[in-house]
């Protein structure tokens, strides 16, 4: 009687050990399972960047926005991002109809132009330029106005040469037009012998005429021949001076966005970047001041 009982134990014993073992099994599986998913949601996160991501603007924004496209798309060579020099203005409104991903502008936002907003990059120094010739190292704010609104015509008047001035400047709707002139109190009363379509149309016009004087993105200046920026009231336009608010001719670079569109995850990683302290050498080597 014993032994049959006993006979009749065994099973239930194994049968209590497979079932345990059924369990380990199953929890292992299971466990492998989540991994998985935790794998593949991690591989989700970490998915490369792709597509295009169009800039259109200004002019004196090339530079900075020249350097921040090379170095973004190294880290993200699935990125394409293209740049339209059209003047601020344009790139404004580019933005504002959509025709483009981010616009450019070297200046603030006008009241008139709603349903926008400016993302600050940079700060800008606009440099007010001579030719080497003329013999003039320092200019008051007061005499630039002067100058460009035609009380002041000859350079002997502020202790250059004896020539009549050429004034320089840039076409309407240019950002630095607009902030060189809103510093300076000359909106829409300079007279110009030309007005030029680029940056760099402004500093070939003055570096070949001895008699000129024109205005330029700090970023722009540096480096050419024939020219020279002058000090304002005794202050040199460099990245110190724009930075402390010294040198008063200064303006913002802006990326320009709808405010109620949402960006392409290329678009707005790209605006991150631009605004992150990991741009700030990048901008700083283009020639502009950076603000993270």
């Amino acid at each position: 009687m014993n032994k049959a009982v006993q006979a009749k134990k065994k099973p239930k014993a194994f049968a209590l050990v497979a079932l345990c073992m059924a369990l380990a099994i199953g929890g292992a599986m299971a466990l492998t399972g989540c991994g998985s998913n935790d794998s593949n949601s991690d591989n989700a996160d970490t998915t490369e960047l792709s597509g295009t991501v169009s800039t259109n603007g200004s002019t004196s924004m090339e530079k900075v926005i020249g350097s921040l496209s090379e170095a973004f798309m190294a880290d993200n060579p699935n990125v394409s991002i293209t740049y339209d020099a059209t003047g601020s203005g344009t790139g404004i409104e580019s933005a504002s109809q959509g025709s483009c991903d981010l616009g450019l502008a070297s200046r603030d936002l006008k009241d008139e132009e709603t349903g926008l907003k400016a993302i600050p990059v940079a700060l800008d120094g606009i440099a007010v330029v001579v030719n080497e010739k003329c013999g003039v190292e320092d200019l008051t704010l007061e005499q630039v106005s002067d100058i460009f609104t035609g009380k002041i015509t000859n350079w002997k008047e502020v202790g250059g040469s004896d020539l009549e001035i050429s004034c320089i400047g840039r076409e309407n709707g240019s950002g630095t037009r607009d902030g060189f002139e809103s510093i300076t109190g000359t909106e829409d009363a300079c007279k110009l012998a030309q007005e030029l379509t680029s940056t760099g149309a402004v500093l070939t016009a003055v570096a070949s005429s001895e008699n000129a004087i024109g205005y330029a993105s700090l970023s722009a200046v540096e480096g050419q021949d024939g020219i020279k920026a002058v000090t304002i009231d005794g202050v040199a336009c460099s990245e110190d001076t724009v930075l402390d608010g010294t040198y008063k001719i200064q303006r913002p670079f802006n990326l320009i966005v709808k405010e109620d569109a949402e960006l392409s995850a290329q678009a707005q990683a790209f605006v991150d970047f631009a605004t992150s302290s990991d741009a700030n050498d990048l901008i700083r080597e283009a020639g502009a001041v950076p603000l993270a």
